[in-house]
């Protein structure tokens, strides 16, 4: 079966900020997670980007960029009212601390338990990019996990164990995919919702581990 209905990146970006609270100290990682900065609206989010901002805003419009003013992913943003610079190891510092309530990261897989993986795949010529990802997987309250549900070779991202090098054990609260949002709970994931023209049933073989409603 063709799933010809599911999630566009922009998509999930704006279902994830729905579910940002009012207040929340947010980081969003490098990658596909940058993209909710462009859709949290009037709501009161203040961002975090772990090489030293606090309060960032959207992406600027084009021709507005600034050098100087660069996210983790070395990405142009803006930088709302009452917006700050620190030091690098001041920003870890609140990554560690326990500071951040929700990290948005990508993943190449997360397991039915919750663990991360999502900084290097092992293949030969690959780049390891391990950043601030370890300590935001283990320090943030919630980690919200965005990619795509399967791998370009139709493999799903959902797997009992990770094959590749893990960035945190059981660290992962929810997962936003262009297919459904699930939870980890103790009982496995849990499906909140199908985004995709598929029903349970198909979710549940695309998916390749049990999944529940």
């Amino acid at each position: 079966m063709t799933v010809t209905q599911k999630l566009s990146r922009t998509d999930m970006a704006q279902r994830v900020a729905a579910d940002i609270p009012e207040g929340a100290y947010v980081n969003l990682g490098i990658g596909l997670p940058t993209l909710v900065a462009n859709y949290l609206g009037e709501k009161e989010v203040f961002l975090h980007s772990e090489n030293g901002i606090l309060g960032m805003g959207p992406s600027p419009e084009p021709g507005a960029e600034d050098d100087d003013l660069i996210n983790a992913g070395k990405q142009h943003v803006t930088l709302l009212t009452g917006g700050a610079f620190f030091h690098h190891a001041d920003s870890f510092s609140m990554m560690r601390g326990g500071h951040i309530d929700i990290a948005v990261l990508g993943a190449f897989q997360v397991s039915v338990t919750g663990d991360l993986a999502n900084w290097h795949t092992g293949a030969e010529g690959s780049i390891p990019a391990v950043g601030g990802a370890m300590d935001l997987a283990t320090g943030a309250r919630q980690v919200f996990v965005m990619m795509d549900h399967l791998t370009k070779t139709g493999e799903s991202k959902l797997v009992d164990q990770c094959s590749y090098p893990l960035t945190g054990i059981g660290c992962v609260t929810r997962i936003y995919t262009d297919l459904a949002i699930l939870d980890v709970t103790d009982q496995g994931l849990l499906v909140r919702e199908i985004v995709a023209d598929i029903s349970f049933e198909e979710l549940q073989r695309l998916s390749g581990v049990p999944l529940h409603q």
